[in-house]
């Protein structure tokens, strides 16, 4: 056990936050038996919390387009990129989870080039990692890849989107000093 702290900055008493966000919070800790500390970290500015969840559920919840398992893999790939341990360790945890595959979190968030990965994935990886590392140098070929690889457009948008995003939560999770809870560790490391 860590006597870390889930943040540099202030971290509220759940009893003091707004109804909808103890719900939200509460909701998170049914389906996962904890509480993740990014929900706890950004907890202390409610109109940033409200906007960050919904701008990721709106990314990472959809049933339509990428995979849940490809939208994972993306947010491992770029958060290693970023050095991101939180992102790595808790997303890696959920792309266990839903690729049914112990090992492909960490081969993707050490370097994604050398996991057992599709062709496709391999193109869809390529272009989020230029996204997060060289978006000004993005041009008509790279989309024309993804679009030879079998990515719609609305598809293209969501690794871009996706790829950015965590950007932004890889950064602020860097910044406040959130560590990963020891609970996702071992998430989809082994049967049930």
């Amino acid at each position: 056990m860590t006597d870390q702290p889930i943040s540099r900055f202030a971290v509220p008493d759940l009893a003091t936050l707004p109804a909808d966000m103890r719900e939200t919070i509460a909701a998170v800790q049914e389906k996962s038996g904890f509480v993740p500390n990014i929900f706890l970290a950004l907890a202390h500015r409610p109109a940033e919390f409200r906007a960050f969840f919904a701008y990721h559920d709106a990314l990472m919840d959809k049933d339509e387009g990428l995979s849940k398992a490809d939208r994972e893999l993306i947010v491992v790939a770029t958060s290693g990129l970023n050095r991101c341990q939180y992102c790595v360790v808790a997303h890696g945890a959920i792309l266990r989870i839903r690729a049914r595959d112990p090992l492909i979190a960490d081969q993707v968030a050490v370097n994604w080039r050398k996991a057992r990965l599709t062709d496709r994935q391999r193109a869809m990886l390529g272009f989020a990692e230029k996204v997060s590392l060289a978006a000004d140098r993005i041009e008509d070929a790279d989309r024309a890849a993804l679009t030879d690889a079998g990515f719609t457009d609305d598809e293209i948008w969501d690794i871009a989107s996706i790829a950015a995003f965590f950007g932004l939560s890889n950064r602020l999770v860097n910044a406040a000093d959130i560590p990963p809870n020891e609970e996702f560790y071992l998430l989809g490391r082994l049967p049930r």
